[in-house]
């Protein structure tokens, strides 16, 4: 049987058993689920993604550094050739339903989300959790392409979260009331940013499952199931 399908956008920690595990509890409601390398400009998975205690601050300062010069390039140019891609290869999974279609992201996934929703229009849904630099003063921000979105949107705040500070997220709020679209933004009180990635330090259990609980009523509001 054919399913919807969502896209499923990385941190950038990367692919990883964590993406995986979250790829088949999605899956598990209903969904056909596609989590792509979004760096993959830098590198194949085992390159940029390798195996890492990413619950100790030591190892995570060091991925970190090595990893922010690579998400950097995934601007709104870079979007615009990967999004239709990896719409297109989700759409070619013989799983795949016709129609519709949702995207989820985390951290730099969020922003990636975000453009992906104002770029096709086939997109229903939109899911952005501890996302950072959604709605920035830069004319690239991803928060300007919302004007041509059709989807609904659930957004969920990291507490605090230095990346998405109360000023971005007034403005993000802004941008999604001016598009018109259906939308519910929240701070997840206490969750610090990476809230939803068990295999990290910044993990809460009870924000990632206010977060699952979230998305399925987003998807099921807005993706036909057969």
């Amino acid at each position: 049987d054919a399913h919807p399908g969502v896209l499923l956008f990385m941190d950038a920690f990367g692919l990883r058993p964590q993406i995986e595990a979250m790829a088949d509890r999605i899956a598990s409601w209903g969904y056909v689920v596609l989590a792509p390398n979004t760096l993959y400009r830098s590198g194949r998975v085992a390159e940029v993604s390798p195996p890492a205690d990413l619950r100790d601050p030591d190892t995570v300062a060091k991925v970190f550094a090595r990893v922010m010069p690579m998400v950097g390039r995934l601007d709104g140019a870079a979007a615009a050739v990967d999004v239709p891609a990896y719409v297109a290869a989700l759409r070619a999974l013989p799983q795949c339903a016709p129609g519709a279609i949702g995207v989820t992201g985390y951290c730099m996934g969020a922003r990636l989300a975000t453009r992906a929703a104002g770029l096709d229009a086939s997109i229903a849904a939109c899911g952005g959790f501890h996302g950072g630099r959604l709605a920035t003063d830069d004319p690239d921000s991803p928060h300007r392409g919302l004007a041509h979105a059709r989807a609904a949107f659930v957004y969920g705040h990291a507490d605090e979260d230095a990346g998405m500070d109360a000023e971005a997220q007034s403005r993000l709020d802004a941008a999604l009331a001016e598009a018109g679209v259906r939308h519910t933004t929240a701070v997840y009180p206490g969750a610090r940013h990476g809230f939803t990635m068990a295999d990290t330090g910044a993990y809460d259990a009870q924000a990632a499952q206010r977060h699952y609980a979230e998305l399925e009523a987003l998807l099921r509001d807005t993706l036909e199931r057969p």
